[in-house]
This record gives structure tokens, C-alpha cells and sequence, in this order.
């Protein structure tokens, strides 16, 4: 077991990545108590998704940044050599081939620093779910109308 020497607790790894202290309220104060040099990336992401997603809450839950509107739309998280992208399962499938170079899992992206693609950011949180709603309901696709379904259905 390793003890953090500034907060006390215990874990199982050496030097785990953790919160000393009380964690963030904001996604902003979440942002500026990451290392300087993982702060742009992080920032970058936020804008994005703010562009993408304007309607959208953003809060704070399960310790990271989230993007809310009646449920969790989707979490994002600094590690230590990525960021975690967590926009479910269903966008990682759709998004396969734009995803090749990116490590995933089921419902994960690991976006490396230095590497984050904006447009497909913004894309993310639409692809899967909207695509789903319009097969259903035989609708034509076209971006605007993926905006409209996704924001009816959120």
C-alpha cells in the first residue's frame, strides 16, 4: 500500500493519481488544479464541447467534467498520459474508424495529450445516439436535424 504524503489516504498503486483535499465544484476549477502542461488540452476539449453542446449543463460528477441535459451526456477526465473521453459505447462503435489511432474500450476513448481532434470532439456526442432516434423514425440525415433529434431526446 502507498500513502499519499500531503492528504493521508491509501492506495494500492505508488504515486495513484487522486484528489488531496476537497474535489472540484466546477469543471473550470477542475481544469486549473491539473499539472500546466495538461491544462490545454483539457481546455480545449471544454470549448469544444461547449460549441457542441450548448444547451448542455456542465457539472461536475463522479469527480469529473460532465455534460448534462436530463442525464449524463458525456464525462471526460485527466490521467496521467491521457484523457479520458467517456461519450458510451455507442459513439466509440460509430466512430470506429475515425477512432484507429486512439487506445479504446466500451464507451472510452484515450485521447494522448497533444492529440486532441476538435472536430471529432464536437461530433462525438451526436454520432451514435442521433443516428439511432432517425434510423427508428425514418428520418433523412442531415447535421442540422441531428442537432434538433438529439436535443428532443436528451
Amino acid at each position: 500500500m502507498w500513502k499519499c504524503p500531503k492528504c493521508g489516504k491509501e492506495f494500492k498503486n505508488t504515486n495513484q493519481s487522486h484528489y488531496c483535499g476537497e474535489k472540484p465544484k466546477t469543471v473550470e476549477e477542475y481544469i486549473m488544479r491539473q499539472d500546466s502542461e495538461k491544462q490545454a488540452d483539457l481546455l480545449t476539449i471544454r470549448q469544444a464541447l461547449q460549441q457542441s453542446l450548448p444547451e448542455a449543463e456542465e457539472r461536475i460528477s463522479w469527480g469529473m467534467p460532465t455534460y448534462w441535459k436530463k442525464h449524463n451526456i458525456l464525462h471526460f477526465a485527466a490521467s496521467q498520459k491521457h484523457i479520458g473521453f467517456y461519450p458510451g459505447p455507442q459513439a466509440v462503435v460509430q466512430f470506429e474508424k475515425e477512432l484507429k489511432n486512439y487506445s479504446t474500450d466500451k464507451g472510452t476513448i484515450r485521447i494522448p495529450y497533444g492529440k486532441v481532434d476538435t472536430d471529432l470532439i464536437k461530433r462525438l456526442p451526436y454520432g451514435a445516439r442521433a443516428q439511432e432516434i432517425m434510423h427508428k423514425c425514418n428520418i433523412p440525415d442531415t447535421k442540422q436535424k441531428i442537432y434538433d433529434i438529439c436535443w428532443k431526446f436528451f
